[in-house]
C-alpha cells in the first residue's frame, strides 16, 4: 500500500487554517483520496485534554518552555496513535498546526531558544516531518486577531497575548518559510477563501504530483 502524504497548515491567529483544512478535505476527497483531517494541539483523546490546558485560561498561565513541553507531549501521542497509522493506511493527513507552530509561538514569539526546540523535536519525533507545509500569512496580524476574537469561546488564551507577540509570531513563520523552501510555501491569507483554496491545491499539485 502506498504511504499517504502529510500536509500541515500553519500561521497566526485568524488566518483561515481551519477553513482551508475543510476545503482541502472536500476537494481531495472528490478526487478519490482518503483524507484524515486533524489538528494540534489535539487529534487524540489525550492530546485534546492537553489542548484545554494550553488554549484556555489567562495569557500568563504557562511560560513558553512549559508550553513547549506540553505541546510535544500531545504531539507524540497524536503522531503515534493517529498520524502514523493514517499515513500507513494510505490516507492523506491534513493537520491544522504541527511543529512549526511551536517553533514560532514558543520560540520566535515566546523566547525559547531555537536550538532547544530543535533538540526537543528530534527527541520526540526523530526525522518525522510533513511532506508539505502551507503557511497562511496575514500582513497585518491585527486583522487576524480581530477575526479570531469574533469567533468567541473559551479558547482565547494566545489571542490575548497582545499585538507585539503576534508580530513576532508572523516573522517567526516567515523565517521558517525562508529556511525550508523545499517544504514550506507561503499563501496570502488576505485573499478570499476560495482563492486561498485554489492556490493551495495548485501548490499540492506542483509539490506532491496531485492531478485533477
Amino acid at each position: 500500500m502506498t504511504r499517504g502524504r502529510f500536509i500541515t497548515l500553519e500561521g497566526g491567529e485568524g488566518t483561515g487554517k481551519s477553513t482551508l483544512a475543510a476545503g482541502l478535505e472536500e476537494a481531495l476527497s472528490r478526487r478519490g483520496i482518503a483524507v484524515d483531517r486533524t489538528r494540534e494541539p489535539g487529534g487524540t483523546r489525550g492530546a485534546e485534554e492537553i489542548r484545554k490546558l494550553l488554549v484556555e485560561g489567562e495569557a500568563d498561565r504557562w511560560e513558553a518552555m512549559t508550553e513547549a513541553l506540553l505541546l510535544y507531549a500531545a504531539r507524540h501521542d497524536h503522531v503515534e496513535r493517529r498520524i502514523r497509522l493514517s499515513l500507513e493506511a494510505g490516507h492523506w493527513v491534513i493537520c491544522d498546526r504541527f511543529f512549526d507552530s511551536t517553533t514560532a509561538y514558543q520560540g520566535a514569539a515566546g523566547g525559547v531558544a531555537r536550538e532547544t526546540l530543535t533538540s526537543l523535536r528530534r527527541l520526540v519525533l526523530g526525522d518525522f516531518a510533513p511532506d508539505l507545509t502551507l503557511i497562511l500569512d496575514m500582513e497585518d496580524p491585527y486583522v487576524g486577531l480581530d477575526r479570531a476574537g469574533a469567533r468567541g469561546g473559551a479558547e482565547q488564551r494566545f489571542e490575548s497575548k497582545g499585538l507585539a507577540f503576534h508580530q513576532r509570531l508572523r516573522q517567526g513563520f516567515l523565517e521558517i518559510a525562508r529556511e525550508e523552501p523545499e517544504r514550506c510555501v507561503v499563501l496570502d491569507a488576505g485573499e478570499p477563501k476560495e482563492r486561498v483554496l485554489e492556490s493551495a491545491l495548485a501548490v499540492i499539485d506542483d509539490r506532491l504530483g496531485l492531478k485533477s
